[in-house]
């Protein structure tokens, strides 16, 4: 087959409307696999399919960027931009994005092979074109461009390269628009994300203190777009380090006690929680909420009120922080704020929109689970307590939810009753509950595949608690276990009765 390549290779350069042979050489390639690729279209026989780029027929550029996107992907990164340095520098200004793409996506596997890295830094030409695309109109482009950068970043010469040899070119292209700028820090937080000394080069140029100062800026859109990258810059922790260093989580609790007297705080309060949100998985829900109380506050103040957009970040929040015992315990200890809060919360769970009622359900979830080797007796007592607070009938409450023809909410309380599933308290409501466990070993309800999956991770979370058998009776615990051996998708075999002969 790729002696076949080769003659259509030679077929389309003596050709004078190669686009027939074209087509043909882009069947025979996506026949082979790309590692047997390797060596096709060496030595200047690929040059013919580089030199017709060079046109303004759309069908032509697709399919030689589809054959050289595959081809090239097999070829060494050393001798790729070795033999077609040229053919990668204009292909970075190639009026057509898709080439643009397609380059990129190639020079982001050079940079990242030692031996051709050495011979990029030495083309300056080209690192300042592939600088030049994060400012290209289409977001495909520039994202390509923030990768291989990010990639060229993740050694001492590529650091180097970028943000001394090339920082000119960085901050002009920074200036060329809002849009342009915020590319600019996505890369930089990508680069301040690998390592300290990474982020050290960022810093050392003013790129982060930069970034912060636009958290305080008058443009709201902004403001939220800056505050959402300061967040991706917290998850790494020399990130945290550097913005405690700069009193960055003291200026947003500010931020989030200001926000009551500012006219679109809407628009960035979120993005705000969002962050202490982070933070708290990363550093512990008792010690972020201790620190910066105005958080915890915010959340229940969004979640009690009218916004839906706040009402699902509050939720989510709650939900990520309730999944934790650390997190439980702080939610249980704020007493009548937290109550008011699970009762709109349950409220939600039964007659909300129905995007916002999934939300819910997954947040309840969260906040309800409580793995085996976490079961003290007071947490599972507040687990219930929990439970019971959601209705008089809470099983039938989750059930009733199940039955609704919409699978995302069937899903959404499957997911609850999972959480349940491994406590003592909750099995023994379940074996109370006259029918309940035959509907959950019963494959008719829910038939889609995530419903399936959903069930089976109930079923599952069910027969491996420890306490199934004890509570459950080992009929039932047996019929749990089958069905898990059965897998989810398991279809009961229907004899077919012949009536061959009746009248």
């Amino acid at each position: 087959m790729a002696a076949s390549i080769e003659s259509l290779l030679t077929e389309i350069s003596s050709s004078e409307d190669p686009l027939e042979g074209l087509r043909n050489l882009r069947t025979a390639v996506l026949a082979i696999p790309v590692n047997n690729l390797r060596g096709v279209g060496s030595g200047s026989r690929l040059e013919v399919i580089f030199s017709l780029l060079n046109t303004t027929d759309k069908e032509q550029i697709e399919i030689c960027v589809e054959v050289l996107g595959r081809i090239l992907q097999a070829q060494d990164p050393a001798l790729l931009f070795h033999a077609r340095k040229s053919a990668l520098e204009s292909g970075l200004q190639h009026p057509d994005d898709s080439v643009k793409i397609l380059t990129l996506t190639q020079m982001a596997r050079v940079v990242q092979n030692g031996e051709a890295l050495t011979q990029v830094l030495a083309c300056e030409e080209i690192l300042k074109k592939i600088i030049q695309c994060i400012a290209a109109e289409k977001i495909s482009v520039a994202k390509e461009a923030i990768s291989a950068l990010t990639k060229l970043a993740q050694c001492k010469p590529g650091l180097d390269a970028l943000f001394r040899a090339h920082l000119k070119e960085l901050k002009d292209v920074m200036a060329f628009s809002d849009i342009v700028r915020y590319r600019v820090y996505e890369l930089v937080v990508d680069v301040s994300s690998v390592s300290a000394v990474s982020l050290g080069y960022c810093a050392s140029n003013g790129f982060i203190s930069q970034l912060l100062e636009e958290m305080t800026g008058d443009d709201i859109l902004v403001r939220a777009t800056a505050i959402e990258m300061v967040t991706r810059l917290a998850e790494s922790q020399h990130g945290r380090q550097h913005l405690a260093q700069q009193g960055t989580m003291e200026h947003i609790s500010n931020m989030v006690i200001g926000a009551e007297s500012e006219p679109f705080s809407s628009l960035y309060l979120p993005g705000l929680v969002k962050f202490f949100g982070k933070l708290a998985l990363l550093e512990g829900p008792q010690q972020v909420c201790e620190c910066y109380p105005a958080f915890l506050s915010t959340v229940f103040d969004m979640l009690l009120g009218q916004d839906p957009t706040q009402t699902t970040v509050a939720m989510d929040t709650i939900g990520a922080l309730g999944a934790t015992v650390e997190g439980k315990q702080v939610l249980h200890k704020t007493g009548e704020r937290f109550k008011a809060v699970w009762e709109k919360m349950s409220q939600i769970a039964k007659d909300g929109p129905t995007d916002i009622r999934v939300r819910c359900l997954d947040a309840i979830g969260l906040l309800l689970s409580l793995p085996a080797e976490e079961q003290t007796e007071d947490l599972c007592v507040l687990s219930e307590t929990w439970f019971c607070a959601i209705s008089s009938q809470p099983l039938e409450t989750f059930r009733n939810i199940s039955t609704q023809p919409f699978p995302e909410l069937h899903c959404g309380a499957l997911r609850v009753f999972t959480a349940i599933a491994t406590q003592a308290w909750g099995q023994k409501m379940m074996i109370q509950t006259p029918g309940f466990l035959e509907w959950i070993v019963d494959r008719s309800s829910g038939m889609t595949k995530e419903a399936k999956d959903a069930k089976f991770e109930l079923v599952g979370a069910l027969a491996s608690s420890p306490t199934t058998q004890e509570v459950l009776g080992s009929n039932n615990a047996l019929r749990l276990r089958t069905y898990l051996r059965e897998g989810p998708y398991y279809v009961t075999a229907v004899a077919a009765v012949s009536t061959e002969g009746a009248e």
